[in-house]
């Protein structure tokens, strides 16, 4: 059984992982817990953020020999709910740092938070209201 002390990965292709950094750290404060630091042939690129201690992380790969290319759709979404307005300081920070605004596909979004387009066109939906 999935219970709530289960950790979560989400993993999914990048085109370029400093662009991915740049963009998840700079933007939203995420720590790099872990990459790899040499090319290994045969083996992914790994980037993984999150928050130090969380219960979560993104994994992003990118295949150097077999790259493949990232296929967001308009409902693709990591959801990041904050419980508190989202300051705009903080979009203005993704959007610094490679990010796009996007009008959210479902309005639902639009009208509880912000959606703003990942370097690889991936959503991130900052939510105002409060997971419970």
């Amino acid at each position: 059984m999935i219970g709530t002390g289960t950790r979560i990965r989400i993993a999914r292709p990048s085109r370029d992982l400093a662009a991915a950094e740049r963009f998840y750290v700079d933007g939203p404060g995420l720590a790099v817990l872990w990459r790899t630091s040499e090319r290994v042939p045969g083996e992914h690129d790994l980037l993984m953020v999150g928050p130090p201690g969380g219960a979560w992380h993104l994994e992003l790969t990118h295949d150097p020999e077999h790259p493949l290319e990232p296929t967001p759709t308009v409902d693709d979404l990591f959801v990041v709910y904050l419980g508190e307005p989202v300051e705009p300081q903080l979009v203005d920070r993704l959007v610094a740092a490679g990010g796009t605004r996007v009008r959210a596909h479902n309005p639902y979004w639009d009208e509880h938070g912000v959606t703003v387009a990942d370097p690889d066109g991936y959503r991130l939906v900052l939510c105002a209201r409060a997971w419970e």
